[in-house]
């Protein structure tokens, strides 16, 4: 008889979780996965092509609703997860229907963070964070509101965007000096602003926000020094914080994130966390890849393969407001390093490799990603670059050609 695993969440961590189960472990779990959302898991990075108009909303959905079935799994989505009983081993569900489990995996995600300012609380004040968020800007920028974007990282951006190409008229401040400041550095993120600017996105920085104006809704926002910017509605979207209530009201370990070792077990039995939710050595990745190197690593320990999870390689490679991007490893550097660059403004593009020890250990690419995966592979393995280091900023074509071939 197949063991019942529960997995909270319905994202792109638990599709993920259940891909790679069907791999190792088919048949011997009974599979019920709870989500929140009203839909089918689908890929949040692409939201905001939704919001420009992009791609069609029912293109993003991860796997049909078939996929799910021929795997025997149990979907429960539009349903609140309210309480675990780690004693009765069960879940409470928001219309008091319970639902029992051997295993639990939680993979409950992020909230977005509301700046606590004045007139956050007003009509007219919005997130960016799901399909819903995202069918409600979707009618800011049809109406061609004026809006005011809070926050400069890749949810900013990407918000701002796809606000931008609906139609409306946006305004992107940012609390820092430069955009995107954990992934790029100053001249990647200088670049980034150049080409985000003609696309309809007037970006402030060094912008602090110090209340919402109006009174029953929003008309606005002001600045800590003293500027007005008039709007429609604000978009906080200047970060998430991992989801973790429910771990935390069942008594289960929680610091920033829920805590898991190195087989994403919780300080609970047989309780596990991955994602965004999850905090992994200190540090909750809020990214896709890492999640999906999670999922890997718990589904081949959930069929009692040998397998841990000892933390992820940070890379950020995406499409920002339309442009191309991409980073990972050490990009900034440090006193021994070596920094190799080649900037180009007027064809958009910037290239950045630092090197140590004979090894690339650090990427920052503008507008050409091309070799992005490659560099990539580079930073993971270690691998000496000794050989193609004069070559290497030139792609992988030049620097190996046997190899690319």
């Amino acid at each position: 008889m197949s063991e019942p695993l529960v997995i909270v969440g319905n994202g792109m961590a638990a599709a993920r979780l259940v891909d790679e189960l069907a791999k190792v472990a088919l048949g011997r779990y009974a599979i019920a996965v709870i989500g929140n959302e009203p839909r089918l898991a689908y890929n949040r990075v692409l939201l905001s092509s939704v919001l420009a108009g992009e791609t069609a909303s029912h293109e993003i959905e991860l796997r049909p609703a078939d996929w799910w079935r021929e795997r025997g799994v149990t979907l429960k989505y539009g349903c609140a997860v309210t309480e675990i009983d780690l004693g009765r081993r069960e879940l409470k569900i928001a219309n008091e229907e319970s639902i029992e489990f051997s295993r639990l995996v939680l993979a409950t995600g992020s909230t977005p963070l509301r700046l606590k300012v004045p007139g956050a609380e007003l009509a007219g004040v919005h997130t960016f964070r799901d399909s819903r968020d995202a069918d409600l800007l979707l009618t800011l920028g049809v109406a061609k509101k004026r809006v005011v974007v809070v926050g400069g990282g890749l949810l900013g951006l990407e918000a701002a965007y796809g606000l931008a190409k609906a139609g409306a008229a946006v305004t992107l401040i940012h609390l820092m000096d430069r955009l995107m400041e954990r992934q790029l550095d100053a001249r990647a993120a200088a670049l980034l602003k150049l080409l985000v600017e003609p696309k309809g996105i007037e970006v402030l920085l060094n912008a602090s926000t110090a209340r919402i104006l109006g009174e029953s809704r929003v008309a606005g926002v002001e600045l800590t020094d003293g500027r007005r910017i008039y709007a429609d509605a604000v978009i906080f979207a200047a970060g998430i914080s991992p989801n973790t209530s429910l771990a935390r009201d069942a008594g289960i370990p929680v610091n920033r994130g829920v805590l898991v070792d190195d087989h994403l077990q919780t300080g609970a039995p047989d309780v596990f966390a991955l994602g965004e939710c999850a905090e992994h050595r200190g540090i909750c990745y809020g990214l896709v890849e890492p999640a999906y190197e999670q999922a890997r690593a718990l589904a081949r320990h959930l069929a009692g393969r040998t397998a841990a999870y000892a933390g992820s390689v940070v890379a950020t490679n995406l499409k920002v407001s339309g442009v191309s991007v991409f980073s990972a490893g050490d990009f900034m550097g440090s006193d021994g390093t070596e920094e190799i660059v080649l900037s180009d403004e007027g064809r958009g593009t910037y290239k950045k490799l630092v090197i140590s020890d004979g090894r690339l250990i650090g990427s920052v690419l503008v507008g050409d990603v091309a070799d992005a995966l490659w560099y990539l592979e580079l930073i993971r393995n270690r691998a000496s670059v000794g050989r193609i280091r004069n070559h290497m900023m030139f792609g992988r074509p030049t620097a190996t050609p046997a190899e690319a071939a």
